[in-house]
């Protein structure tokens, strides 16, 4: 199961963690710098690191992008069929109700 023995590698590389440094992040460096100004630390910081990477995820305008516009362009196109299609099969089969005849 899992793709082991099938002739696949693994579905997903976990990275190291040590790749991450909450110094490389500016927004996540002031809060750590914050945070030591109260003499705390939060240890879990440096998981967060990763969500900054614009090369991998693009920025912020770039993410709302993706979230709200992916899939248009097909979704579009369905829309376009559709209308296409209920009007041609309009007017192959035209209903009569028998609106305006008494």
């Amino acid at each position: 199961m899992g793709g082991h023995g099938h002739g696949h590698g693994d579905p997903y590389k976990i990275p190291d963690y040590r790749i991450y440094k909450v110094a490389d992040v500016p927004e996540l460096a002031s809060i750590e710098k914050a945070l030591a100004s109260q003499g705390l630390k939060d240890p879990w910081l440096r998981n967060e690191v990763w969500r900054y990477n614009v090369k991998e995820f693009g920025n912020e305008k770039i993410r709302i992008k993706q979230v709200f516009f992916r899939g248009f362009k097909y979704g579009f196109g369905a829309f376009l069929l559709t209308i296409a299609g209920t009007a041609i099969y309009d007017k192959l089969n035209p209903s009569d109700h028998g609106h305006g005849h008494h």
